[in-house]
């Protein structure tokens, strides 16, 4: 591996930044997370031995994470330093005040949030040019995207050598030029959920059709074929003359859906809860997980994820 960072840090031990943490060992570097939660701190180390073992990774990586609960402790060395901090905005702006004035200047510091534009995170903070986004999908260790999104005063030589360390450690970096909520891939996946509720609401289907719909249709071919390779695919008159019909019928909601919020107050929340669009079983749930993870893990195997 190119050395862009030797010493990366992690602000946040939940099931994303272990993930990037774990991302990080794999190749070689030595990570420094950062847990405030003293029993989630305690098992930190526990659950990457896990998620290691189950993806077959090399368990002497290991050596190469430390854990800390104080922030200066973590980032005193480190190049390069990731926030995975809860998605709320105040939170991650409180990090990166300390950021600036605790790690070095030489430091990119990222953030790992999935919709919060980075100029809101590093509006009015010293040394802005050094702050970005870096938008991972979980899981972390899987999944090749992470979306580089570039802020407000974000500076060029912070976009290459960040786009250049992801490469570095097998990631495919996508450089976002415009920072606006939700960058591009979670734009485009939430586009298709607001549509996807919205003929569940209306009693088109019900949800375990909608899903099979997707994953037996467009769903297996979207790995090595984009919506717009689609388009050119088939013709851009073709195109024009199909979004001449259904554009003007797809779900025109701009705030959540009123059946989302009902579900969310009778606490119908998934996974977590047992029921949400379907009611599930623990059984279900794990079943589900392993499924996702094999296909995950034979992608990468093959190298079709790109």
């Amino acid at each position: 591996m190119q050395r862009i960072a030797q010493h990366i840090a992690v602000i946040g031990g939940g099931l994303m930044g272990r993930g990037i943490a774990l991302t990080f060992a794999a190749a070689q570097c030595n990570v420094a997370i950062q847990e405030p939660d003293d029993k989630a701190r305690d098992a930190l180390l526990a659950n990457i031995e896990t998620e290691t073992k189950r993806l077959g990774k090399d368990p002497e990586l290991l050596a190469r994470i430390s854990v800390h609960a104080e922030l200066d402790a973590t980032v005193e060395n480190a190049d390069f330093v990731t926030e995975a901090a809860p998605e709320r905005l105040e939170v991650k702006r409180n990090i990166f005040r300390q950021l600036t004035r605790c790690a070095s200047r030489r430091a990119i510091l990222a953030s790992n949030t999935s919709v919060i534009p980075i100029s809101r995170i590093a509006e009015g903070l010293e040394t802005a040019d050094r702050i970005v986004g870096t938008h991972w999908w979980n899981p972390a260790p899987l999944i090749p995207l992470v979306e580089v999104v570039q802020a407000e005063h974000t500076s060029a030589q912070t976009i290459e050598t960040t786009m250049r360390l992801l490469t570095a450690i097998g990631k495919q970096p996508a450089h976002i030029r415009k920072d606006l909520p939700g960058f591009v891939a979670n734009r485009l996946q939430h586009a298709l959920w607001r549509e996807a509720i919205a003929m569940v609401a209306e009693g088109i289907c019900d949800a375990r059709t909608l899903d099979a719909c997707v994953k037996n249709s467009f769903g297996l071919r979207l790995a090595v074929l984009g919506p717009l390779e689609n388009a050119d695919m088939v013709g851009l008159d073709l195109t024009l003359d199909i979004h001449e019909t259904i554009i003007p019928e797809l779900d025109r909601h701009d705030r959540p859906h009123a059946l989302l919020k009902t579900m969310v107050a009778e606490r119908r929340l998934g996974f977590k809860s047992g029921s949400g669009f379907r009611t599930w079983t623990e059984k279900e749930i794990e079943q589900l997980r392993y499924d996702l993870n094999q296909h995950l893990l034979q992608q990468n195997t093959k190298g079709s994820l790109r």
